[in-house]
């Protein structure tokens, strides 16, 4: 890790932008300790032989560890004073233990409204085996660099 942090101003974004690419292993513990962390004990997140009598290959994640996932994707390629007003998404298929995720997207769109500086974003969260999480987000970002 680098340590630089991106900061992206609302005047420096185009419609069209590259939200740049995340990715992350997703072993075994971390199905389990996500599923722990945000206390949702659902069978399906911890137990293989759970999961596989759902019809999953393996466990799989909770919602709350890819929305975190997809939020993280949006704040790396905005940066930390980001503030995330929107965000919608379509589970089509499960991320599981051993998956690959990969998150990218673009901007679709720039405006102001209410005085704030607002873009909207694409994100589409994959594995090896395709597109398992589109989503669309609306980020507050600041106006313009400080002088």
């Amino acid at each position: 890790m680098s340590g630089d942090i991106t900061l992206k101003y609302w005047n420096e974004i185009s419609e069209g932008d590259a939200v740049a690419t995340v990715t992350m292993a997703v072993p075994f513990e971390r199905v389990i300790l996500d599923a722990a962390a945000t206390q949702d004990y659902f069978p399906g997140h911890h137990n293989p032989a759970y999961a596989r009598h759902q019809g999953q290959k393996e466990i799989y994640l909770n919602t709350m560890a890819i929305e975190g996932f997809i939020d993280r994707v949006a704040t790396d390629w905005a940066g930390p004073h980001t503030f995330i007003r929107k965000r919608q998404m379509q589970m089509r298929s499960s991320i599981y233990a051993g998956d690959t995720l990969q998150g990218e997207g673009r901007v679709e769109k720039c405006y102001e409204a209410g005085g704030r500086h607002l873009v909207d974003v694409t994100i589409n969260i994959s594995t090896a085996n395709g597109l398992c999480v589109p989503a669309v987000l609306t980020l507050d970002i600041p106006g313009e660099r400080p002088s």
